[in-house]
């Protein structure tokens, strides 16, 4: 089930050679200013991008606060090498530590930062229980007034509401291919939806996934058991067009997330 082949072909907007992923770094860092501007952000923080891409959220935050330190996580590698072309459109002097690897696993991989962010509607990939696991992980190793920033969207609402969940749905059109996916199943257990991606034409198989569909009152409360301090801030308060609504979190229970991660 590789993410890698997902992301090939889905073209999320992160790459740095693309003019499109570029004006959607100049927004990123846009909000952010704005946060700054507000009290919210703390001045030269160690910054903690967790699945981070190509680091595009990552190396927004480091120059708007102006970091001293900017650490990308991600499980894939290849994405990873582009993080260095991100820091020279944001004329940035920084040396990133780049940490190739599993978020559930974040309180092994990374040492102690100031602000964490999960950017970029990646809620999905983590079922409930393996959320659970996520905020525990960045918790514990966030400073005492550390904060935890998500870019996120209310799926329950958006899908089911709105537009309705479909059995196969077209995800990516291009010149070249459309990649479509179809539902395989639900685990009521994990709360994942089950669904497989196909490229047209040729039917090619490309990967199987599974997705937890979010809604952000579960993801404000399970961050609520994790955090002294929670709140939402929504497109039409930050006011930028193409950012979703950014989760935000503040000072860590860092008992309660120890005991979690020590089982």
């Amino acid at each position: 089930m590789s993410l890698e082949e997902l992301y090939r072909y889905l073209h999320w907007r992160m790459d740095p050679e693309d003019e499109r992923a570029v004006l959607r770094f100049r927004r990123i860092v846009e909000v952010f200013e704005k946060l700054k501007n507000k009290g919210l952000l703390p001045d030269k923080p160690r910054v903690l991008d967790i699945c981070a891409g190509t680091g595009i959220a990552g190396v927004g935050m480091a120059k708007a606060a102006n970091a001293k330190a900017l650490t990308v996580l991600d499980a894939r590698e290849e994405d990873l090498k582009k993080v260095g072309k991100w820091i020279g459109i944001a004329d940035l002097d920084l040396k990133p530590n780049i940490i190739i690897g599993d978020a559930r696993n974040v309180a092994e991989l990374a040492d102690e930062h100031d602000i964490a962010l999960l950017w970029g509607l990646t809620m999905p990939h983590f079922d409930a229980f393996d959320a659970v696991k996520l905020f525990a992980g960045v918790a514990s190793i966030l400073s005492d007034d550390g904060m935890f920033l998500l870019e996120e969207s209310d799926r329950v609402y958006g899908i089911f509401y709105r537009v309705g969940y479909k059995d196969m749905l077209v995800e990516t059109r291009t010149d070249e291919y459309t990649l479509i996916s179809v539902h395989e199943g639900y685990d009521p257990i994990r709360g994942v939806f089950k669904r497989t991606y196909y490229k047209l034409p040729g039917f090619e198989k490309v990967t199987e996934q599974e997705h937890r569909l979010w809604d952000l009152a579960s993801q404000l409360s399970l961050g609520n058991v994790f955090f002294r301090e929670y709140k939402a801030i929504t497109p039409a308060e930050h006011g930028v067009s193409g950012v979703s609504t950014v989760l935000y979190f503040r000072r860590p229970r860092k008992r309660i997330a120890r005991e979690i991660l020590e089982g």
